[in-house]
């Protein structure tokens, strides 16, 4: 990917096929210098390198050309729409939600069977030590990570669909959702990878110490996750990217009053009376709309406001790219939200009655998990109570307590192998502690009984004969 330059006038990113070693010798061809950029905190099998490249020539038709061209006289031709270029990238946002999903059940899978297998602290003393998953606290950390694995994998789905949808009206010539699906695929991979990076830490956390050893395959999942919140696209600028989207949708929204479906919401904002609050799960998914809505419009008069002063328009979006950001996360919320419980409606319609409460349960988890996390903004531009806030809290530890009898067959049902797992706490057998130990005997300082070492120098040491 360069800047194309032809007939002395920059036309920005283009994608170039270049050759960079020559195909006997495997030497660098003239003018490139490449390289392994070196040891990373995690993903050290991928050969992630660096280019240089010093006057190297390619013909014309090294360029990819299927949207812009470059003619053989160097006229240029551009491509129907700038964003038509994105299309890798926004196919490859679209499978890293996918991604992440799976290293997100890895984790609590883990963390879940070693919580059912850990017993620490007697809570009275007739009875045995419990295990730590009969903690609200240690339920609190896990069970929303096991929703997750569900609202993600329907948000996954639901994007690809969108995605597969796009690309077909693109062969068609329209372009119209084009736009749309750039600012989900943003959104989305900032918000589920910044989800998966804490989910996947959080779970090391819940195993305490063990967590910390590499053999739990936690520390390295973490290296994984954390990894896509840079790559791909660093996620604070996909936010930004989402919110020049949200924000040209705003002034879209006001003066012609037509937007494409996953805005639809913001036309809400024009109303600046808050609706009155419904405390149930389709009232807190509206809310979330509300909010976004609201802070996209914050949004708007703020840079408006600082424009009026003099100054520039982009100077004017850096002063506001903190509430930006903000608003491209809550829009992100709502739509998973919104998705997650309308897709496990739709979907629980086809199952048993006993699976249907426990995915209906997983939802309600979910989304007062987020109401209570995101509280300060429902405060601020819904018209929620303190009540309202009470009864949500009782609700969600209630339904943390429904779910504890479930959770480790709801991790059980991801059927991930102990060959995928990697781990020494999450094999399906919960042998957690031989496997612990069977792999701490593998360190050579383990080797011997008494390490040469003491005889070397700590014994030496320790007589005054060093």
């Amino acid at each position: 990917m360069a800047q194309l330059y032809t007939q002395g006038k920059c036309h920005g990113i283009h994608p170039f096929i270049v050759q960079l070693r020559d195909e006997e010798t495997h030497m660098p061809l003239p003018g490139i210098k490449v390289g392994d950029i070196g040891a990373k905190l995690g993903m050290n099998t991928t050969n992630n390198g660096f280019l240089g490249l010093d006057n190297v020539r390619i013909p014309r038709e090294h360029m990819l050309m299927k949207n812009s061209k470059v003619q053989e006289d160097g006229t240029y031709i551009k491509a129907p729409n700038s964003k038509l270029t994105y299309g890798t990238m926004m196919f490859v946002r679209v499978i890293l939600v996918k991604d992440m999903n799976n290293f997100i059940a890895k984790a609590v899978t883990i963390a879940t069977r070693y919580s059912a297998i850990r017993r620490q602290s007697q809570r009275s003393p007739e009875e045995r030590e419990s295990q730590i998953l009969d903690y609200v606290t240690q339920q609190h950390k896990l069970l929303v990570g096991i929703a997750a694995v569900h609202a993600f994998k329907l948000t996954a789905d639901w994007i690809w669909n969108i995605y597969n949808n796009v690309t077909d009206q693109l062969e068609s010539g329209d372009l119209e959702r084009l736009p749309e699906l750039h600012a989900l695929s943003c959104c989305l991979k900032a918000v589920i990878t910044a989800d998966a990076a804490e989910c996947v830490e959080r779970c090391r956390l819940a195993c305490g110490g063990h967590g910390y050893m590499l053999s739990s395959n936690l520390p390295l999942t973490y290296g994984l996750v954390t990894a896509a919140c840079t790559y791909e696209g660093e996620n604070t600028v996909l936010h930004l990217q989402t919110a020049r989207y949200l924000v040209k949708a705003w002034h879209q929204g006001v003066t012609s009053g037509t937007l494409p479906p996953t805005v639809t919401y913001i036309a809400r904002a024009a109303d600046r009376r808050a609706p009155l609050w419904d405390n149930s799960i389709q009232g807190i998914v509206d809310g979330f709309h509300t909010v976004a809505a609201k802070k996209i419009a914050l949004c708007v008069a703020q840079i408006n406001k600082l424009q009026e002063t003099g100054m520039s328009y982009e100077d004017a979006w850096n002063m506001t790219s903190i509430q930006l950001t903000s608003a491209s996360e809550a829009h992100c919320r709502a739509l998973i939200l919104s998705t997650y419980h309308k897709e496990t409606e739709q979907l629980a319609k086809g199952v048993s009655a006993e699976l249907r409460l426990v995915l209906l349960q997983l939802v309600d988890l979910y989304v007062l998990y987020w109401a209570l996390q995101r509280i300060g903004d429902l405060l601020r531009f819904t018209s929620i109570s303190e009540r309202d806030i009470e009864q949500l809290q009782s609700w969600y530890e209630l339904t943390l307590s429904k779910l504890r009898r479930n959770a480790v067959g709801l991790v059980d049902a991801f059927d991930i192998r102990d060959e995928i797992l990697n781990s020494t706490l999450g094999a399906y057998d919960g042998n957690a502690y031989e496997r612990l130990m069977a792999e701490a005997m593998k360190s050579p300082l383990n080797a011997a009984p008494v390490n040469d070492s003491f005889h070397k120098y700590l014994k030496p040491l320790m007589q005054g004969k060093l």
